[in-house]
């Protein structure tokens, strides 16, 4: 059975408890959150939301209607009262003379600074005239599947009419801007009964004169289209019938962290990219049909899902029936040179005098059979929200093709959109990246103080980090922090032994599909263990030798593999130790290993310098607080060895370094950033110290 669009309705989320009381523009504010909550209605960054509300101007004193509309780049879903753009109305209804016609509306833009109320800074969208030419209080803008399946339909003007009557009316397809605003007011003016109306190949604008209405009339709107679409559906195989089957989810896991490595390598020219990775029934219906290929080919039809997704996605040449991945890896070349080869002629064939250069030609999207969607971007969160978007594309492809044909945006109309000099202003605008925007990095030990204090330093400038630890429990506790601090998108988690091979290659299979590969090794993973030579037995020191010898030669080598595989070069930081260069007593096991370390390092600087892949060290020494291996045996261990207890272990530890100070976990944090980042770019086979000075661990 296919399956519809939506199986079930919005839930209309008004609360009159909460609304009690609030001011209009507070009412804006909750009836957007409340519509960007649910990904049916509109997407991350989509839609707008507008109320004209009676304020005091600050210079006269007197009542002046002002237009609160939500400001250029925002979010309704997670919008703030500072997130709204203030403009005066009488001031936008002063801009219409100064209109010189569509050749020229992008000037108009320029003019929204002028028409500010209360010195607000937040820019006014390029979607301000659409509201405010709306002669109701309270409009809302969104980008319903449901909707859009109707407004992407062939035939979408009858349609429209066919579901709503006089009640939603319909305009052609308009890029955003001031003409469009123009319309939209006429059509009030025409239409004063109509209570919204559907924008071809766009979305759907509703209004109403208070705030609960409005939004009650857009719930109400989405609502009946997707009704309306279910029962025609019904019956109907989607996507013209499956052609393919999926893999089982393993299975599909297994294709992916193979193929994303490999596809993050060929598109990272330009910058690093980061993956995603979407199997959902969804995702896979779609992926698996027999229509698959010729809907995929003509794009996305809503400017927002259209600027998330590029011209059209790549469709992998996987075959789930002979599971041909080697094949499929051989010919991944050929297939993104190809894909950069059409979108440069696409770029070539739509270019004006004035367009800005030709951006990033690698697709976003890719569609593998059988298996899922990756896709890829800036960071990891642009390549979610990417993937988001071309789920709502899907459902409306869906809908459409099973009502009518699918129409995507017309070729040219597509191309003024992404090359809009509005959009690329705006590009222009954003920040620059940190230092290591678009890097994963995998860290061993993560649970650990050192671990997070470089986790964290590595989050704090822009990466990725899949944690990793053998104590689940920690490892919990660590991500919750981290989370809290820098948001869900950019820290994953695996519970991992550094001595079981299967474990650290599936760990490395778990971080490709969950970030497309890793740029960053920090293995960290550590015991130490304190006993005179005679009293150490062999399982003491294999324990050791396992960990700290083999534990680092296992997660090394995977590293490599991967990095091998994006052709992309690398980092790899050992954290090793002082001890790992001057000899200690009571610890034979202990320091041997930690040279052992020291001396794989070497090793793999000189095999991994040809693919530009660097190997370097950090030697801590004594960095107790929030050290995991200094709070059982061991810290009684050193105690006894140096005559003290553990309150003066620290002191001791202090007054025998030659800067008399502390080392903590943010120092060694620091020092693995370094050799990280491009700073140290021309160092590999080197070791810090960061130890607070001791002579003995002198290099040189």
């Amino acid at each position: 059975m296919p399956k519809p669009i939506e199986n079930q309705l919005l839930d209309n989320r008004w609360n009159a408890e909460i609304a009690a009381g609030m001011s209009e523009s507070e009412l804006l504010l909750y009836r957007s959150n409340i519509l960007g909550s649910d990904k049916r209605v509109t997407n991350y960054g989509g839609g707008n939301t507008s109320a004209k509300v009676m304020e005091t101007d600050p210079l006269t004193g007197k009542q002046v209607e002002v237009l609160w509309v939500k400001g250029s780049g925002g979010d309704i879903g997670s919008i703030k009262m500072d997130g709204f753009a203030t403009l005066y109305m009488d001031k936008l209804e002063a801009l219409k003379p100064l209109y010189r016609g569509v050749d020229f509306e992008d000037e108009m833009v320029g003019y929204l600074p002028h028409c500010t109320f209360n010195l607000n800074s937040r820019a006014a969208s390029i979607d301000t005239p659409l509201h405010a030419y709306v002669p109701r209080k309270h409009v809302d803008h969104v980008h319903a599947d449901a909707i859009i399946a109707i407004a992407a339909s062939k035939n979408s003007r009858q349609l429209t009419a066919e579901i709503f009557g006089d009640k939603i009316g319909w305009l052609p397809w308009k890029k955003p801007g001031f003409e469009l605003g123009l319309w939209l007011g006429k059509f009030c003016e025409e239409n004063p009964d109509a209570d919204g109306v559907v924008l071809e190949s766009h979305g759907l604008f509703t209004w109403g004169d208070t705030a609960k209405s409005c939004y009650d009339m857009t719930i109400d709107v989405i609502n009946q289209a997707t009704a309306w679409l279910e029962a025609k559906t019904a019956g109907i195989a989607a996507f013209g019938g499956a052609q393919h089957e999926s893999l089982p989810a393993g299975a599909r896991r297994a294709v992916a962290a193979r193929l994303m490595p490999v596809i993050r390598g060929l598109v990272s020219g330009q910058q690093h990219m980061v993956g995603h990775f979407n199997d959902s029934d969804t995702v896979l219906e779609f992926v698996n049909a027999r229509n698959m290929r010729p809907l995929a080919a003509l794009g996305t039809s809503c400017p927002d899902h259209f600027l998330r997704t590029k011209i059209c996605p790549l469709v992998v040449n996987f075959e789930p029936q002979t599971n041909n991945i080697d094949a499929v890896l051989d010919g991944l070349p050929q297939q993104v040179a190809d894909y950069r080869d059409n979108y440069a002629a696409y770029y070539n064939r739509c270019k004006h005098g004035n367009s800005p250069a030709l951006r990033d030609p690698n697709a976003v999207v890719y569609l593998v059979p059988g298996v899922g969607m990756l896709t890829f971007a800036k960071d990891k969160a642009t390549a979610r929200v990417s993937g988001e978007f071309y789920v709502n594309a899907i459902n409306v492809m869906r809908g459409a093709s099973a009502v009518s044909d699918y129409v995507g945006l017309p070729e040219q109309e597509a191309f003024d959109i992404e090359y809009w000099l509005l959009e690329e202003a705006k590009l222009q605008r954003m920040p620059r990246p940190k230092s290591l925007a678009g890097r994963v990095a995998l860290v061993t030990g993560g649970a650990g103080g050192i671990g997070a204090a470089t986790a964290a330093r590595y989050l704090a400038e822009g990466a990725c980090v899949m944690l990793a630890d053998i104590n689940e429990d920690s490892l919990k506790t660590t991500a919750e922090t981290l989370t809290a601090r820098f948001g869900a998108d950019v820290l994953r988690t695996v519970v991992m032994n550094v001595t079981d091979e299967d474990a650290v290659a599936a760990a490395y299979a778990h971080t490709a599909v969950e970030f497309g590969g890793v740029d960053i090794l920090v293995s960290n993973a550590g015991i130490a263990s304190s006993a005179p030579v005679e009293e150490t037995t062999l399982a003491l020191w294999n324990k050791n030798m396992s960990i700290l010898s083999t534990g680092y030669f296992l997660v090394s080598r995977e590293a490599f593999k991967m990095m091998r595989v994006q052709k992309m070069g690398g980092a790899v930081i050992f954290v090793a130790s002082k001890n790992g260069l001057a000899a200690s007593p009571n610890a034979s096991a202990y320091c041997t290993a930690k040279a052992s370390e020291i001396h794989l390092a070497r090793c793999l600087a000189l095999e991994g310098a040809e693919a530009g892949i660097r190997v370097n060290v950090v030697n801590p020494d004594a960095v107790l607080r929030g050290s995991k291996i200094w709070e059982g045996e061991w810290l009684d261990q050193r105690a006894g060895t140096y005559g003290t207890d553990k309150d003066g272990l620290e002191e001791m530890y202090r007054q025998r370094s030659l800067l008399k100070r502390s080392v903590f976990p943010e120092d060694i944090a620091e020092a693995a950033y370094f050799l990280a980042a491009d700073s140290s770019s021309k160092s590999t086979g080197n070791i810090i110290n960061v130890d607070a000075g001791n002579v003995q661990a002198f290099t040189r």
